[in-house]
């Protein structure tokens, strides 16, 4: 008697369902968009409201949720290309592409309905995200570099909604915190591009600047983490609205951003994967730290 050699491969349970969405969603990097998000609202409003709170925090990981899914079913062939990415839901065919959709929408359209209910500046800054995380962003990763540029400015619109949600206005403060994750996005993802060049390879994305893993994209980096430590304490100059720094706290920024510029400069110097690393590692430390510390500031005004 033959025995099926071939018993039932996918054994669906709740956990895997569950550990599913979290992958299409990217949970992790949601959160920590939240994070900004709740941090750029502490930093505009004069009084904790936390009901908006609230609503931010579910609309803004609603957001990223969708944009991460529409991320994956337009990547999810070349997703099945990739080590790090193959054991995703839809390369490994886990989930269908049409439960992955409905997902997708469905977060958008909740997502943007409750941004809209904080105010509807929220909603358009939520909207113009997303439109350009899945719709520019994505296509051009198999096209240019250039992309990283286009990638930045919805990785960098969380911070600022955050401040647009607790004040109703965009004005200079907002503008400025957009321009600091702007600058901080590529070392960042630079680091990361690095990291994953032989991958990203296979998939036929090519992210360093100039399309060159060498000293001339290190030098990029280099130069964009001066931009981002300048940026970042140019609010101690008082001119930039009601979002200004203490000089103490303009220092220790500056001291935070040499740590990414250190391993900025190793990396030029070894160019290996150990000092990427650790600039991306650097990287992910500062962002969080510098929002805590803004936000520690304000408190102490």
């Amino acid at each position: 008697m033959q025995v099926s050699s071939n018993p039932v491969q996918h054994k669906v349970t709740f956990s895997g369902v569950f550990s599913d969405f979290k992958q299409l969603t990217k949970v992790g990097l949601s959160l920590s968009v939240v994070f900004s998000s709740l941090a750029g609202y502490l930093l505009g409003t004069s009084e904790i409201n936390y009901g908006t709170l609230f609503m931010l925090a579910i609309g803004g990981y609603l957001m990223v949720g969708a944009s991460n899914a529409f991320n994956q079913i337009i990547e999810k062939d070349t997703d099945a290309l990739m080590t790090r990415t193959k054991n995703r839901p839809l390369p490994a065919k886990r989930m269908h592409v049409s439960m992955a959709l409905v997902i997708a929408i469905s977060f958008t359209v909740l997502g943007l309905a409750i941004l809209y209910a904080i105010n509807p500046k929220s909603a358009l800054f939520g909207a113009i995200s997303i439109f350009l995380y899945t719709s520019i962003y994505t296509p051009l990763k198999s096209v240019t570099p250039l992309a990283v540029f286009v990638g930045a400015i919805p990785g960098a619109i969380p911070f600022m909604l955050g401040w647009v949600a607790a004040t109703n206005d965009f004005s200079i403060e907002p503008g400025m915190l957009f321009l600091i994750q702007f600058f901080w996005q590529f070392p960042h993802f630079w680091a990361i591009a690095w990291l994953q060049y032989d991958e990203y390879k296979k998939a036929g994305f090519n992210l360093m600047p100039m399309g060159q893993k060498n000293k001339k994209a290190v030098i990029q980096i280099i130069i964009y983490t001066v931009c981002l430590i300048i940026v970042s304490i140019i609010p101690v100059l008082k001119i930039t609205g009601s979002f200004y720094i203490y000089p103490i706290t303009a220092v220790i920024l500056v001291l935070l951003g040499s740590v990414m510029l250190y391993y900025a400069v190793k990396l030029y110097k070894h160019q290996s994967n150990k000092e990427a690393r650790q600039l991306m590692l650097s990287s992910v430390l500062y962002i969080t730290l510098i929002q805590v510390i803004y936000v520690v500031d304000k408190f102490l005004h």
